[in-house]
């Protein structure tokens, strides 16, 4: 069953069972709005970039994007930039896989971030959203939807952190502006 999470509010990463989850993958899906034309309607591509961030003790230590696909250790793989997104049909169009058993001790919270690369607005971005999969079933868990539009070009989607001996998924939803990760870690570090 999958939680429709909103704004700050967070979910247990623990199978239905009870057990914690051993590996997640936090996709991201989004298309281009349709703009009106002289002649019809017609989108322009975007490119969206999820980004992870990790932190030990509210201090970066890894991220992983599309210049920098595996974290340092190999806990954490970004499986590829996506420059366009998807056609709407609800798919990842880039994806970030966590080995939570493999993530190192000290890393105690993970951020999840998404930036328009090419500066457009969530305005002119639709179908987008945030979630998070037992990478081991499929199994949908969490999904945040990024509604609204809004004139800003990046967003603080969601972090995954450390609770006693688990894990929690917190939807954090924070509007930020920057095309790159380092443009918003000012952001990201209110979100810790």
């Amino acid at each position: 069953m999958t939680v429709n999470l909103s704004k700050g509010q967070g979910v247990s990463l623990r199978k239905s069972d009870g057990a914690g989850l051993t590996a997640v993958r936090m996709g991201l899906g989004w298309q281009a709005a349709a703009r009106r034309g002289l002649f019809r309607s017609r989108t322009k591509e975007i490119d969206l970039d999820a980004s992870a961030v990790l932190f030990a003790g509210g201090q970066p230590v890894d991220v992983v994007f599309f210049q920098h696909l595996v974290s340092d250790d190999g806990s954490v793989r970004h499986t590829g930039d996506n420059l366009v997104g998807g056609a709407g049909q609800g798919g990842d169009d880039e994806a970030i896989l966590v080995d939570l058993q493999r993530v190192p001790v000290h890393v105690d919270t993970i951020v999840f971030t998404v930036n328009s690369f090419t500066g457009q607005t969530f305005a002119e971005v639709q179908n987008a959203f945030c979630r998070l999969v037992d990478e081991n079933t499929g199994q949908e868990l969490a999904r945040y939807t990024l509604d609204g539009g809004g004139q800003y070009t990046a967003q603080i989607m969601a972090k995954v952190h450390r609770v006693g001996n688990g894990w929690q998924m917190t939807a954090i939803g924070a509007p930020a502006n920057g095309r790159t990760f380092q443009d918003l870690m000012p952001v990201i570090a209110q979100s810790l």
